[in-house]
């Protein structure tokens, strides 16, 4: 078995696939024609940079890919034919920002729905907790308010994801977020890529951000514990308001997510790498929190999967697909390129990364 750099997210309609060279899009539109498109990007944290230290390179993947996934949603939207600023008239605050900033409205309308959205999950994954215990232990400091903390935030993040699979949008979404794992598990088995061959794999992989995001939930309740015991025996920091309490147990914690984020793409990484039964065991949340973030997709949408991926991996360019009459492939140009040769002895794609693991996506899963 191999692997590849290539990760990806399910969009509207299509998959996105990321290499180490840039992103690759494609969707299927409602006539059936696949459009896909491809942008040269590179991370931040590059080996050998202060940026691509330990911990430090997983908070820049992490800010990248939530960077990422706001974009991506957008232009997924165009490619599909749909504009989903079009009919939308910017507020008399969207205009001021707009001028403020020098910003298209755009830009702006996206700008402020990443902030919301960040609001939404500090909210729900750092202050909700907090208030919730306090309801159970006051202003008691006691090492079990910081356990039981963790288990409501796992809880919540658990009860987010089975009211977004109810969604019919989302399950779409999830169905392609299945079709992007097939296609990835299809390649690493080395396998011929075929949407038929990629619907006998599996559709959880253990570089999903889904299992990054709960290995944030498991390390933020044993950072935050460690933490709770230094600040209350070391430091023996007594506050008597319960009030003033709540307000520093959030501060800490709003502090500490740089490095909670670091900690958990670090353990996913070495996970991902080793195949015991440690990793199996800190793999298994994960695993099964996928069988909720992905579901089985159809062959033509495994087929949107394999266009990114051929696009990401180097193997068909964006114009290939867009000169398709229909969304059809079996009457593709005789000059079509090569498609992946995994036959015994053949040169595979990216084979100078072949010995390293896959980047994980870490907004992939949340949103996907």
């Amino acid at each position: 078995m191999r692997r590849c750099t290539v990760g990806g997210q399910a969009v509207l309609e299509g998959v996105m696939m990321k290499s180490d060279e840039g992103i690759a899009m494609a969707v299927r539109r409602a006539d059936g024609k696949i459009v896909a498109e491809y942008k040269q990007t590179t991370t931040r944290a590059k080996k050998g940079t202060f940026l691509g230290l330990p911990v430090i390179r997983g908070v820049v993947a992490l800010f990248e890919s939530l960077a990422t996934g706001l974009s991506t949603t957008t232009e997924s939207a165009k490619l599909y034919g749909e504009d989903l600023f079009e009919d939308e008239e910017p507020t008399k605050f969207e205009k001021w920002l707009s001028k403020t900033f020098g910003k298209s409205i755009e830009n702006v309308i996206l700008g402020v729905g990443a902030v919301l959205g960040v609001a939404l999950a500090l909210g729900l994954f750092v202050i909700l907790p907090v208030l919730i215990s306090s309801i159970f232990f006051g202003k008691d400091q006691s090492i079990g308010r910081s356990l039981v903390e963790g288990v409501i935030r796992v809880a919540i993040y658990v009860g987010y994801l089975f009211a977004m699979s109810g969604i019919k949008d989302m399950r779409r979404l999830f169905m392609y977020h299945g079709a992007e794992h097939k296609t990835i598990a299809c390649y690493e088995a080395e396998d011929e890529l075929t949407p038929q061959n990629a619907m006998k794999h599996t559709r959880l992989h253990p570089r999903c951000g889904t299992n990054y995001l709960f290995l944030v939930m498991a390390v933020s309740i044993f950072v935050l514990t460690i933490v709770d015991i230094v600040i209350k025996y070391g430091f023996k920091l007594e506050i008597e308001n319960s009030v003033l309490y709540n307000l520093f147990r959030i501060g800490v914690r709003l502090l500490l997510i740089p490095l909670i984020a670091g900690l958990s793409y670090e353990v996913l990484r070495w996970a991902a790498k080793k195949d015991n039964w440690l990793t199996k065991a800190v793999r298994a949340p994960g695993m099964g929190l996928q069988l909720i973030t992905t579901k089985e997709p159809t062959e033509d949408m495994i087929e949107v999967a394999m266009a990114a991926f051929y696009i990401a991996m180097g193997e068909r360019t964006p114009e290939y697909y867009n000169s398709l009459a229909d969304g059809s492939l079996a009457d593709a140009p005789a000059e079509e390129p090569p498609v992946v040769d995994l036959t015994e002895g053949a040169e595979a794609p990216a084979e100078k990364e072949a010995a390293q693991p896959a980047e994980a996506n870490p907004a992939e899963g949340a949103a996907e």
